[in-house]
């Protein structure tokens, strides 16, 4: 009763907020601009202004996986798996498909339409973000009557909130502008801060929020920003410092002294959605991640769980089956060799068999983003075998979805009711293989959809609003495994990857690892929690400052990433459609250049800033390294009250 008692109070919150905290002002702040940070200076006289703010800070994290409106054809965060090892763009009807992306991502084209991409939405949402902690921090003395340790719990809160949103800016753009409060009047003479800098700010901001914000255990409402939380938060600005020793003590404190477990073993509700025509033999990884279960007591793996529930104001819906899942009723492209396409028909139409209903089953996908045939086959290798036994990765529970484990569906088929093939005597029946053909984690994307359940003759079933992982502990082992990794403890590494895979049932344990096992074990366990691109962004840095070389052999110079990195090489090792240079789709090759694991400034926020001048990053127009930054962080911050004029 906690976790709804607090996303109720989360939806008054916001009206409240939008009101009191924006009156006055456009959505003009959403803009990828420095003019998003222009705002008329606002104003608390109350402890529910401070709560106001944080419910649209506590929101505002969720629009990042699933986008701020209701969105049929894309979510946020597919944009930080499409620029990574394991998937590319599967939107193979559109024209501007985002598959050219080291000649298509510059400052002005390319990033910044968000039909193909959510480049520029990360670049504004994000300084949206920035901009709710900074009304925080700016305002508290406002509001009266507030003990101490209350006013550390607001603040710990909204470092935690700014803290998150600049360790993204800072692997996604590298340097970027820093803005710690709200402006009192326009500011057009921005410089940019280097990374380094504001990774020692937010590193020291989390270093009191750690103190400050209580315990999970400690608190009335669940969603809320906790002590958990800010550890992991703050592991993660260890390891972006390169201090790897206490990175190791944070993580050992979350993992033996801070009341959180792996779940080792089926909890919670057994959710078998569609027991006919998907049969799941119930196992821990599938009830982990049943929306049902994520936010309650009895899972002890979840540190940070963002609430999002059906039938409320504040729903966002993450269509994930609609956008990760394969395009399999496309009929042009996928047809059983007696020519007849699958069909997705609602439970009212003569032709529907509910045993082979797999629209119900899986979804009526339209992948904008598809998974690599790494992520897919070669990921799933440990010791050089295939471990079958992984419970993320088998089909025997249903957990993982393939392709012929579908049925030709359509009664009047001479095939009705046998298994998909991809060819037949030697005639490809997939005449789109990247959009319509590839296999997938169902247990991670399949989401009731309430608008399908509660409508029979409804042919499509997209996924709807579910509660989302935000930091759980199975990530806190790989965290303290590269820690581990990088300052040589490869036993104790080995250790906690090891961890993750016994409860996931793998028959294949790692004797020893290298930094290649620890991120392929991210990508098999945190598909669509981690932000994989950032996260890449983020290990290369680390692993330059650490002199470790990875799996190929290569170390690396912190300095310059954007010439070679681990992130590349990833690319260039992995990733089937970028490491090529032949698949083409639409007159468009799948390409990645070095430069790209930074992604570009807009060109429209350096045009605003007029009286100043951003740096751009190295590989794009208008990279400059003779501009000047601040490379320290309380010099940027004493700037802010300076207009240039």
């Amino acid at each position: 009763m906690k976790k709804i008692k607090f996303y109720i109070s989360t939806l008054s919150a916001i009206s409240i907020a939008s009101a009191v905290l924006y009156s006055g002002c456009t959505t003009d702040f959403l803009k990828p601009d420095p003019l998003s940070f222009y705002e008329p200076e606002t104003t608390f006289s109350t402890r529910s202004g401070l709560d106001a703010t944080l419910a649209l800070a506590d929101r505002h994290l969720r629009t990042y996986w699933g986008g701020t409106t209701t969105r049929d054809a894309w979510v946020p965060i597919s944009t930080e798996y499409m620029l990574s090892d394991i998937a590319v763009s599967g939107k193979t009807d559109a024209g501007n498909i985002f598959a050219d992306v080291a000649t298509r991502l510059t400052p002005t084209d390319g990033a910044y339409d968000n039909n193909v991409n959510s480049i520029a939405y990360f670049w504004g949402q994000t300084y949206a973000g920035i901009k709710h902690a900074n009304a925080i921090t700016s305002f508290i003395d406002n509001v009266p009557d507030l003990d101490e340790t209350t006013k550390q719990e607001y603040l710990g809160r909204a470092y935690f909130h700014r803290s998150f949103r600049y360790l993204a800016l800072c692997f996604q753009y590298n340097d970027v502008p820093l803005v710690t409060k709200i402006l009192r009047f326009p500011k057009r003479n921005f410089k940019t801060t280097s990374r380094e800098a504001i990774l020692e700010m937010i590193t020291a901001d989390m270093e009191k929020a750690v103190e400050w914000v209580p315990d999970q255990s400690q608190m009335d409402l669940i969603g809320l920003v906790n002590k958990g939380a800010c550890r992991q938060l703050l592991i993660k600005c260890y390891l972006a410092t390169g201090q790897w020793d206490k990175a190791i003590e944070q993580a050992n404190i979350l993992i033996n002294q801070s009341g959180y477990a792996l779940m080792t073993d089926h909890f919670g509700t057994f959710d078998n959605p569609n027991p006919i025509s998907w049969p799941i033999t119930r196992n821990v990884i599938w009830d982990l991640h049943r929306p049902v279960n994520k936010a309650i007591a009895a899972n002890t793996e979840a540190i940070l769980v963002m609430p999002n529930r059906e039938a409320t104001d504040a729903t966002i819906q993450y269509k994930s089956m609609r956008n990760w899942g394969p395009m399999w009723n496309q009929g042009t492209a996928l047809k059983s060799p007696d020519g007849k396409s699958l069909l997705a028909v609602g439970k009212t139409d003569p032709k529907y068999r509910a045993e082979y209903d797999i629209n119900g089953a899986i979804g009526r996908g339209i992948a904008t983003i598809r998974p690599t045939h790494f992520a897919q086959h070669g990921l799933w290798y440990v010791n050089g075998v295939d471990d079958e036994t992984d419970l993320r990765h088998n089909s025997a529970t249903g957990n993982w979805a393939r392709m012929e484990m579908l049925k030709y569906n359509d009664p009047t088929d001479a095939y009705f009711g046998e298994n998909l093939r991809l060819e037949h005597n030697g005639t490809l029946l997939c005449t789109d293989t990247i959009r319509s053909w590839f296999n997938w984690p169902h247990y991670k994307i399949y989401i009731d959809d309430p608008v399908f359940l509660a409508t029979p003759n409804s042919n499509r079933n997209d996924g709807g609003a579910a509660d989302w992982y935000f930091y759980r502990l199975a990530e806190t082992y790989l965290l303290r495994a590269e820690a581990h990794f990088y300052k040589g403890n490869i036993a104790e590494a080995t250790a906690d990857v090891n961890v993750v895979r016994e409860r996931a049932q793998c028959s294949q344990l790692y004797t020893t690892v290298n930094i290649g096992d620890i991120v392929n074990e991210r990508a098999r366990e945190l598909y669509m929690e981690e932000w994989r691109h950032m996260e890449l962004s983020r290990i290369s840095y680390s692993l330059a400052l650490s002199g470790k070389p990875d799996e190929f052999g290569n170390t690396y110079d912190e300095n310059t990433l954007s010439e070679n990195s681990y992130w590349y090489q990833r690319i260039q090792h992995y990733n089937d459609y970028y490491n090529k240079d032949k698949v083409t789709v639409r007159n468009r090759k799948y390409t990645m250049a070095p430069h790209n694991i930074y992604w570009p400034i807009p060109q429209n926020a350096i045009n605003a800033n007029i009286l100043g001048k951003l740096s751009q990053n190295p590989g794009y127009d208008g990279y400059d390294p003779s501009v000047e930054m601040w490379t320290n962080w309380q010099d940027a911050v004493a700037d802010e009250d300076s207009s240039g004029e």
